[in-house]
């Protein structure tokens, strides 16, 4: 075994470090999306990534404005020394364990934002077609809605409530974490926005009065109530006579590590399931289907409606 082997397998004693080649081995990807894949500190990542390629193992190049990562080419192709731990690598990312299935499932959301982004990868794009934007879209559906008063429930740092904004009445966004409200402020504040009240509370106890709202919105926020039918009762009381809940929500799933990594409560809902759930709060008129699917994606997005 020649010296550069040896600090080579030194350095794959690195679990993260095993973890970040796998994921290079089926995508190029920059340190902001594979910070959010590996759910790590971007200076960890950045750190791991030169180590890697220091040793030879992974090539960085720069297009669309991103610094992106990849096998190097020698390693690629399992040329000379780097051929036997080429083969070895190859044989072990085969074995798919917990982790590395959480992994591709966080890579499957990356690749379903650059695709609503049109993030340039450095790859040959299959289609130009310049000012093609789903949010521009959804913006512009919202003008044909009449002027409602709506409330975004559990709405994180408040992108979804910005954009309702643009076409509410009035939006009432409530979240349980003052540092979230915080950030939707911010942002609200930047893009000019005066029709939004920001309110710390629970999904379970809103700070809303009674039959004062024509829309309630949960976006991938049931799951994370500890009582989703409760939750839907408080958005029965608070809606008006023939007003709408809209619910995005995940289909029931298997990915246990969404409980510790992003804190849910519930592996999503099946249709039957979220159909009893809205019926027993009181909404008729109800309707469950699907909003978003992939292939190879664990996750899928269901829509959810009803009437009081």
């Amino acid at each position: 075994m020649d010296v550069d082997t040896a600090a080579r397998l030194r350095l794959l004693g690195d679990p993260t470090r095993l973890r970040l080649l796998r994921l290079l081995s089926l995508e190029s990807l920059n340190v902001s999306e594979l910070t959010g894949v590996l759910t790590l500190a971007q200076s960890g990542v950045s750190r791991h990534l030169g180590l890697l390629r220091d040793a030879g193992l992974v090539a960085e190049e720069r297009a669309g404005g991103y610094s992106w990562y990849r096998w190097s080419r020698d390693f690629a192709e399992g040329n000379g020394a780097l051929g036997s731990l080429h083969t070895w690598l190859r044989e072990e990312f085969a074995r798919p364990t917990a982790e590395t299935r959480a992994d591709d499932a966080r890579l499957e959301e990356v690749r379903r934002l650059r695709k609503e982004s049109f993030v340039d990868t450095g790859a040959e794009r299959r289609q130009l077609v310049p000012g093609r934007s789903w949010p521009a879209w959804a913006r512009a559906i919202g003008l044909l809605l009449p002027a409602v008063d709506v409330a975004d429930l559990g709405c994180g740092e408040g992108y979804l409530t910005i954009e309702a904004a643009r076409w509410a009445r009035r939006v009432i966004a409530v979240d349980r974490s003052k540092d979230v409200l915080v950030r939707g402020r911010e942002l609200a504040r930047r893009r000019k926005l005066t029709n939004v009240t920001w309110k710390r509370g629970d999904l379970e106890r809103l700070p809303i009065a009674d039959e004062s709202i024509d829309v309630a919105m949960f976006s991938q926020a049931l799951h994370h109530a500890e009582h989703p039918d409760v939750a839907l009762a408080e958005a029965f009381r608070i809606l008006r006579p023939g007003g709408r809940v809209l619910v995005l929500d995940l289909r029931e799933h298997g990915e246990t590590w969404v409980r510790s990594k992003v804190g849910d409560r519930w592996l999503g809902f099946s249709d039957e399931r979220l159909q009893t759930l809205l019926r027993a709060a009181g909404f008729t008129q109800t309707v469950v289907r699907v909003g978003a699917r992939r292939t190879g994606d664990p996750f899928t997005v269901l829509i959810a409606a009803g009437t009081k």
